[in-house]
C-alpha cells in the first residue's frame, strides 16, 4: 500500500462532509495513544500555550522529583525518560519559543539538581545537544525574545 503524500490527504479532507471529518479524526485517536494526546492539545490547549507550558514544566519537575540518584546508570534513564516527554510535547506545540522556554527550563533544573554533568560524558553531552537545540530554535525567534531568553542561556554556559 502507498501512502498518500500531505497535499493528497488534504484535498480528500476538504472534499469530506464535516462528520465524516470527525469520524475519521476519532477512529484515528482510537489507535494511538500519540494521536489522542495530538487532538487534545489541538482541541483544548493550543489557545493557552503558557498554561500548556507550565503543566510540562510541573511534569518536568516531577521526573527530576521521582528521580533515582544512587546510581548513575539510573540518572541518565531518568534523563532521558524526562527529555523525552518534553520533547514529545514540544513536537506537539510546534512552536519554537515553547521549545526554547521547555528546554531552559530543562536545562535549568539540571544544572540547579547538583547532578554532575561534568563527571559523566554522557550526561555532559546530552547537555550540550538540550544547549544546541535551545540556540537553534532560539535563532529563529523574534529579536526581543532572543534577547529575553539568551540571558537565560547565558546563565546555564
Amino acid at each position: 500500500m502507498k501512502t498518500a503524500s500531505l497535499s493528497e490527504l488534504k484535498t480528500e479532507l476538504t472534499s469530506l462532509k464535516p462528520q465524516e471529518v470527525m469520524a475519521l479524526c476519532m477512529r484515528l485517536a482510537k489507535y494511538k495513544k500519540e494521536n489522542k494526546e495530538l487532538l487534545t492539545y489541538l482541541l483544548f490547549e493550543a489557545n493557552d500555550e503558557q498554561s500548556y507550558v507550565d503543566g510540562i514544566k510541573v511534569e518536568i519537575d516531577q521526573g527530576f522529583e521521582e528521580m533515582k540518584r544512587n546510581n548513575l546508570y539510573f540518572v541518565k534513564k531518568s534523563l532521558r525518560k524526562t527529555l523525552r516527554i518534553a520533547n514529545k510535547y514540544i513536537k506537539y506545540s510546534g512552536s519554537k519559543q515553547t521549545e526554547v522556554e521547555i528546554l531552559l527550563y530543562f536545562c535549568t533544573k539540571l544544572k540547579k539538581s547538583g547532578i554532575s554533568i561534568t563527571t559523566s560524558i554522557i550526561l555532559n553531552n546530552l547537555y550540550q545537544r538540550q544547549i544546541q537545540r535551545i540556540k537553534k530554535a532560539l535563532s529563529t525567534l523574534h529579536e526581543d525574545m532572543q534577547y529575553d531568553y539568551k540571558e537565560d542561556l547565558e546563565s546555564l554556559t
